[in-house]
């Protein structure tokens, strides 16, 4: 079976950025969308685009945050037709600054869209998926930040962090259920995150160039847009991959994360 034809795809933080990339990819690949964000306008605008292309697109405000919503999103996904098959928890948002000092708002609210919002999302989709029996694929946005620590975006490291090992857990249980399940973990990509920070954590909030740009690592990736980091996802579910990388910048900033973690185990720092 095609992975995208025909196939209902849900995609949060869905209208703009990274998400409404994903849904432009699918929709060329005979996709139908479920569209989710808290930014109605932006919503209304994309329900227009992919109408206007011939699209069977639902659009539902939502925000991840809060159980019920994300619940309701699945019902009216189920009203609307039948049921999905492709699960993008995409909404995110990404604090700039230090730990320590941190407001407590800020980590309350990262957490609750960038983690309990995937968490949603699998606990509202994931059980009609496996009872229907159709296969499907979930993917769950975390960040290059959730694989290796980044100065200035401790909370979002963290939020992120908790993304990628969710993610890696439910591969592992979902892998004999024809279901597969994806970690997407970009570096900086084009996309109003910074502008979405702002909003819901209220004052200044980095620029799209700035976001994940303090650390060492970020200073050394290049800017992407998102449709690029859209066709990575379109393989990576046709491959059932569980990464999803979009830097080759990447492969060497893992390496050295890998060979400070391996050299712990050397004969002279073992055994001492």
């Amino acid at each position: 079976m095609d992975a995208f034809q025909d196939r209902v795809a849900v995609i949060t933080g869905g209208a703009a950025g990274i998400g409404r990339a994903m849904a432009r990819v699918f929709a060329r690949r005979g996709a139908h969308l479920v569209l989710a964000d808290i930014d109605e306008a932006a919503l209304a605008d994309a329900r227009s685009e992919f109408e206007d292309g011939g699209t069977r697109v639902l659009t539902v405000p939502t925000d991840v945050r809060e159980r019920e919503s994300v619940f309701a999103l699945a019902d009216a996904t189920t009203s609307h037709f039948g049921g999905a098959h492709i699960v993008c928890n995409n909404a995110g948002i990404a604090p700039f600054g230090p730990v320590v000092g941190a407001d407590p708002k800020e980590w309350e609210v990262t957490m609750a869209i960038n983690f309990w919002g995937v968490v949603h999302g699998v606990d509202a989709f994931v059980p009609g998926i496996v009872d229907r029996g159709e296969g499907g694929h979930i993917v769950n946005t975390a960040s290059m930040a959730g694989l290796t620590g980044m100065l200035g975006l401790g909370i979002y490291c963290a939020s992120k962090f908790a993304v990628v090992g969710f993610t890696e857990s439910l591969q592992r249980e979902l892998y004999h259920r024809d279901i597969g399940v994806s970690v997407l973990c970009p570096m900086i990509v084009e996309t109003g995150i910074g502008e979405n920070s702002r909003r819901m954590l209220g004052g200044p909030a980095p620029s799209p160039e700035t976001v994940e740009a303090s650390s060492p690592i970020a200073l050394q990736g290049s800017v992407i847009p998102p449709e690029d980091v859209a066709r990575r996802v379109v393989r990576a579910i046709e491959r059932k991959d569980l990464y999803i990388f979009t830097h080759p910048e990447q492969r060497e900033f893992l390496k050295r994360h890998a060979d400070r973690q391996d050299r712990m185990f050397g004969a002279d720092v073992w055994n001492s």
